[in-house]
């Protein structure tokens, strides 16, 4: 029935809105993990090249298998006697037959399956994979991640960028990647990029500050407030004992303090050999249990292979910081809101950094007078274990996007109000129409400032918005097409250092 122009005696119903449009608070904290995988298909069909949703470490292993098993592979050589006595987390030295060695990993480090595991360990929920490739694809390539990257393009949902397995690739390589990702984000405007410093898993001290020149070097200068970087590297204990074991290594006969009794070789290190050769991944439950059992045994029988096994664990246990801290954004949104700054926060599975600094060499890291290049640190410090000590975005000498909380919170409410504002577009650009606009995005800032994302004890001190004819817009804009809304709002800001001073005062009574 036209209930405008009735034709027919009568009485009509008409109903009219009376609120106007709400806006929905997007999603902040679902990261986009992209690297190689032990397999890219479900069901028949690859994965390869395309973004799929992860909610648990199960789904994961669903679409993509899991970890190198055997085609993790360590080698020993003869340590030189120029070596630095300063322990390597990657290289270390060790001692066998009383005998120096240097341990190191042999074959292509890929990070993405242990990456996903510390990051579920620390909070992590939704995630998206984008696969570059199989382990066993050849070299772990630039072009691969800038294809990666270009499938975000398609993607609204992820917010945060990782790529563990970038820290493979080359120096040169590696700074083209950062700064591809940054360009990524900053166009996009609704994410940000994790960074960790390549070659920062070091114990000395006397190598970070060359290291992370390099990194302010490579980095580039340009959207730096999309980008957060953190140091150092991670010890942890993601890997659990077992899952390095001499399928591992090649002969270890050479270096052991016996040879193990024919028994144990014969009955069973020889057919687990086989077993872990047709199965190199270790995925069938038969491979898996003949290499339990000669482990257990070699264990038992050789001091020596089990001092092996604790290192090389260990070097297989040093991870990278960008997916526990996705772990972390994801957590302290969910807890707290995405305005808290991800710091101050106690990390899961992680039994050191690989370097403890101290206050005086941080500062050199959290505030640089010459490039502004904020980078977070990882601290440990007794009785409160391994602490984010660091809140920073990589431009961190900008007034406005210094910290990574408000660079994140500001996206949220960017993206959260474009999408609702689409309701409006070939909407009449009149004064009903702004009146309505208005409403809508005040609810919802009004809804953030009483969660405590805005600074100001009244609305009015915390946001304010501001869309109309003389006041946003000209007749020409109107004429144009143009509706011009202006939001301020005085987001939250960390309480980076609290200053305490002490007195004395003169005896009163």
């Amino acid at each position: 029935m036209n209930f405008k122009n009735p034709q027919t005696p009568g009485v009509y119903i008409q109903e009219l809105n009376a609120f106007p449009n709400s806006i929905v608070e997007v999603a902040t904290a679902i990261p986009a993990f992209i690297g190689y995988t032990q397999r890219a298909d479900y069901n028949g069909q690859s994965l390869k090249g395309t973004a799929v949703k992860v909610t648990s470490l199960n789904d994961f292993t669903t679409y993509f298998g899991g970890g190198l098993g055997s085609k993790l592979q360590f080698t020993l050589s003869a340590a030189s006697s120029d070596l630095p006595n300063v322990h390597d987390p990657l290289k270390p030295i060790l001692t066998l037959n009383k005998i120096q060695y240097q341990l190191a990993i042999s074959s292509t480090t890929y990070y993405l399956y242990n990456s996903i595991r510390l990051f579920y360990q620390n909070g992590g929920g939704t995630c998206y994979i984008i696969p570059l490739g199989l382990y066993s694809g050849g070299a772990i390539a630039l072009a691969d991640f800038q294809s990666g990257l270009s499938t975000l393009d398609n993607e609204q949902d992820p917010t945060i960028i990782v790529f563990p397995d970038g820290l493979s690739l080359s120096k040169s390589d590696y700074a083209s990647l950062m700064q591809a990702a940054i360009k990524n984000a900053s166009s996009a405007q609704n994410k940000v990029a994790i960074f960790d410093v390549w070659g920062g898993a070091v114990a000395d001290p006397n190598l970070c500050q060359p290291i992370i020149d390099n990194f302010r070097n490579d980095v580039g200068a340009d959207n730096l407030n999309y980008g957060a970087a953190y140091f150092p590297w991670l010890q942890t204990s993601i890997i659990q004992n077992g899952e390095v074991t001499f399928a591992n290594f090649g002969t270890l006969t050479n270096y052991l303090e016996t040879d193990f009794p024919d028994t144990i070789t014969t009955d069973l290190i020889a057919p687990a050999n086989v077993a872990v050769a047709a199965d190199p991944y270790m995925t069938d439950t038969k491979t898996q249990l003949a290499v339990t059992l000669a482990h257990n045994a070699m264990m038992s029988a050789s001091r020596n292979y089990k001092n092996l096994i604790l290192w090389a664990s260990n070097i297989a246990n040093v991870l990278p910081a960008s997916p526990a801290m996705a772990g972390i954004y994801t957590y302290v949104d969910s807890m707290l809101g995405v305005w808290k700054a991800p710091a101050n926060v106690s990390l899961t599975a992680v039994v050191a950094p690989t370097i403890n600094l101290n206050d005086t060499q941080q500062g050199d890291f959290n505030v640089d007078a010459v490039s502004g290049k904020s980078i977070n640190v990882i601290r440990s410090f007794t009785g409160q274990g391994v602490l984010v000590w660091g809140a920073r975005t990589l431009d961190g000498n900008s007034q406005d996007w210094r910290y990574i909380n408000v660079r994140r919170t500001m996206i949220m409410i960017e993206q959260s109000v474009k999408l609702a504002a689409r309701a409006y577009v070939f909407e009449p650009n009149t004064a009903n129409t702004w009146a309505s606009v208005k409403s809508m995005i005040g609810n919802f800032l009004n809804g953030l400032w009483k969660q405590g994302a805005f600074a100001g004890a009244k609305p009015e001190d915390a946001y304010s918005i501001a869309v109309g004819l003389g006041s946003t817009m000209t007749g020409d804009d109107i004429l144009n097409g143009k509706m011009n809304i202006t939001v301020l709002v005085a987001v939250s800001h960390p309480a980076e250092f609290i200053m305490i001073t002490f007195q004395q005062q003169m005896q009163k009574s």
